[in-house]
């Protein structure tokens, strides 16, 4: 266990806005909201994708926040999906940037005439967070699949 310490009114609200940055982007990705999680990412955002959590080389990797518009896009495909965000955690924290590391269950719903069908994906996430003008923005954002399951629905 580890030890809970006191935090001052400014980490407190950090930590609730870093927190709340995390679930915009799960928000935003149910609701096709594409230029919204797009918005939580700086300019210069670093994205790293890795299908399969095991495998050091990437299979891909984006240097731009423009650059995430066709991979938030992709959603479109699903008839509809629930990313549901377990737990984060703050690793480390100072004024204006922070690490930490996120769960998410994200299922993906497909239809294709009476078939109905749902993947599902263990997610983790390693962010790195910055503080510009106020607000908590995504500066990397590695994401690893840590598994896959894919069934019919009823």
């Amino acid at each position: 266990m580890s030890k809970h310490t006191t935090l001052s009114p400014t980490e407190a609200a950090d930590r609730l806005a870093i927190r709340e940055l995390i679930e915009a982007y799960a928000h935003c990705a149910d609701r096709r909201d594409a230029k919204g999680q797009m918005a939580l990412f700086t300019a210069d955002t670093h994205f790293v994708v890795h299908m399969n959590a095991k495998d050091p080389k990437p299979s891909m990797e984006l240097h731009s926040r423009e650059a995430l518009a066709p991979v938030f896009a992709e959603l479109n495909q699903y008839d509809a999906t629930t990313h549901f965000v377990g737990q984060s955690t703050i690793l480390t924290l100072t004024n204006d940037r922070g690490t930490g590391e996120a769960y998410c269950l994200a299922h993906h719903v497909t239809v294709k005439g009476a078939n109905r069908r749902l993947m599902l994906a263990s997610l983790r996430y390693h962010d790195t967070f910055v503080k510009l003008d106020g607000v908590w923005l995504f500066a990397e954002r590695l994401l690893y699949v840590d598994w896959v399951d894919e069934r019919a629905l009823s």
